[in-house]
């Protein structure tokens, strides 16, 4: 890790395809600073990334970086971070990718509490494919494929998190460049699963969950007598479907990363020519 690193090293020399306006270059802007304040380097830092516009962000950050398979983006981290442990793994996707194909794996990740960092760009929309209803759109919202709503309630991706047992929950809000980057940062230095929903406004698709929709409505936990560290009180705050929050929703201060649970702290990505001992025996039990 090193001091000297600026949050513009993690910028790779390719650029950004989104809409103007997308709330996807606040989100990835306070990432690379949230990863150059707390010491991170692109030398030590692994991007892995879901399908969808928050897909490319990969491309767009000079790290090690893997471009994964719909909604399979947290199995890969996983993967990252317990064979390295050394390296800080930052996972990011879209609320689609995250919250559909990808929930099983989200709950799994959340409740295993690895040491590394989800950052979701929420949209309300799935905006790669031109528009449609994503697992967070609101009951009425209206698209292409649903012109009288879904009519289904969207899903509530904190209260998932908190009932999966997880030691972070925040939302940020991309437009909101400190606050963003300082929830981001928070997520990185805690020591377990680090989880921040961000709202990332599509300008092109959703007319409805749009920047001053966010800046009116949003309130900052920090400003509130919110306890983070208070189970209850992060319940009250996920279950209130009349405010959308910002902040630090759930921190549990005993967390203990699955790696330190389980023993694991050694380099186990070089893997030894040959099979192991006994393999063969092994094999043979069975076939």
């Amino acid at each position: 890790m090193s001091s000297d690193v600026r949050f513009t090293d993690f910028k790779s020399d390719k650029q950004p395809t989104w809409c103007p306006g997308c709330g996807d270059f606040g989100t990835m802007n306070g990432m690379m600073k949230a990863l150059a304040e707390t010491g991170n380097d692109p030398d030590n830092t692994f991007v892995v990334a879901g399908i969808g516009c928050s897909g490319k962000i990969g491309t767009y950050m000079r790290s090690y970086a893997l471009h994964g398979v719909h909604g399979r983006a947290l199995p890969v981290g996983t993967g990252v971070k317990l064979a390295r442990p050394d390296i800080e793994v930052m996972v990011a996707g879209g609320d689609g990718d995250g919250y559909s194909i990808g929930a099983g794996h989200f709950v799994h990740a959340v409740r295993r509490n690895v040491d590394m960092t989800y950052v979701v760009m929420d949209n309300r929309i799935y905006g790669l494919t031109k528009g449609q209803a994503s697992p967070t759109s609101r009951s009425d919202f209206e698209t292409s494929t649903t012109p009288e709503g879904s009519k289904q309630p969207p899903v509530n991706p904190h209260a998932l998190a908190l009932a999966s047992g997880a030691s972070f929950i925040a939302q940020s809000f991309s437009s909101d460049a400190l606050r963003h980057q300082e929830i981001i940062q928070e997520a990185i230095e805690h020591d377990g699963f680090g989880f921040v929903n961000v709202y990332s406004p599509c300008v092109t698709f959703n007319d409805v969950d749009t920047y001053d929709y966010f800046r009116d409505s949003l309130v900052d936990l920090q400003e509130t007598d919110h306890d983070r560290h208070d189970y209850e009180d992060a319940k009250e705050v996920i279950l209130d479907a009349d405010k959308e929050y910002q902040g630090i929703i759930y921190q549990d201060e005993d967390s203990v990363p699955y790696a330190e649970q389980h023993g694991i702290g050694a380099d186990m990505s070089d893997i030894p020519d040959g099979a192991p001992e006994n393999a063969t025996d092994l094999v043979r039990e069975f076939y």
